[in-house]
C-alpha cells in the first residue's frame, strides 16, 4: 500500500504517525525512497524505506467501524491470557507488534484481568500504559475526539481507577 504527505499511519508497536514526507536517502549505500513519519505520541522522527513499508506492518488508520467494534471488544468481560507471567508477556509482546487495533485491545484486556487478580509486575505495567497509549492515539485521531476523554472512556471499560482532575 502506497501512501502520501499528510496521511495519518500506525506505526505497529510505535503508533498513531503522519506522513511529512516522501525523500530519497541512501541507505546501506543504496538511494530508496523513504517515507519520513512523526510519531504524534512523541514527536520522534522515523525513516521507512517505501519498498519496506509492508514488512514493518505500516498501516492505514482504523475506520470508524473498526475503533467502534475494539471499544465494544474492550467493555466486554471475557479475557484470555496465559497463566505464566512470561508466555503472557511473550504473547502480549507479539500482539503489540502487529500493531493490529484489535491484538492491542486483547493485550488491554489480558492484563486488565491480571490486574484485577494481583498487582502486574514492573514490565506488564509499562507494557499496559503502552498498550493503552497506542489504543488511546488511534481512537483519539480517527473519532477526532480530546486524548484524555478517550483515556477517561478506555479506563471505564476496562475497570481501572479514573483519575479525576482537582
Amino acid at each position: 500500500m502506497e501512501f502520501s504527505v499528510g496521511d495519518k499511519v500506525v506505526y505497529p508497536s510505535q503508533g498513531v504517525s503522519v506522513i511529512e514526507s516522501i525523500t530519497d536517502e541512501e541507505l546501506a549505500g543504496t538511494t530508496m525512497s523513504c517515507y519520513n513519519l512523526r510519531l504524534l505520541s512523541t514527536d520522534s522522527k522515523v525513516v521507512v524505506p517505501v519498498a519496506n513499508s509492508e514488512r514493518v506492518g505500516l498501516r492505514p488508520l482504523s475506520d470508524g467501524d473498526a475503533v467502534s467494534r475494539a471499544l465494544d471488544r474492550l467493555r466486554s468481560a471475557d479475557a484470555d491470557g496465559a497463566e505464566d507471567w512470561k508466555d503472557r508477556y511473550r504473547a502480549n509482546l507479539d500482539r503489540i507488534k502487529t500493531g493490529d487495533l484489535d491484538e492491542i485491545v486483547d493485550v488491554l484486556r489480558c492484563l486488565a484481568e491480571v490486574a484485577g487478580r494481583k498487582t502486574l509486575s514492573f514490565r506488564e505495567r509499562k507494557m499496559f500504559d503502552h498498550a493503552r497509549q497506542l489504543l488511546v492515539v488511534e481512537v483519539a485521531v480517527v473519532e477526532d475526539r480530546d486524548v484524555n476523554e478517550v483515556e477517561h472512556e478506555i479506563d471505564e471499560a476496562l475497570g481501572q481507577p479514573v483519575e479525576t482532575p482537582e
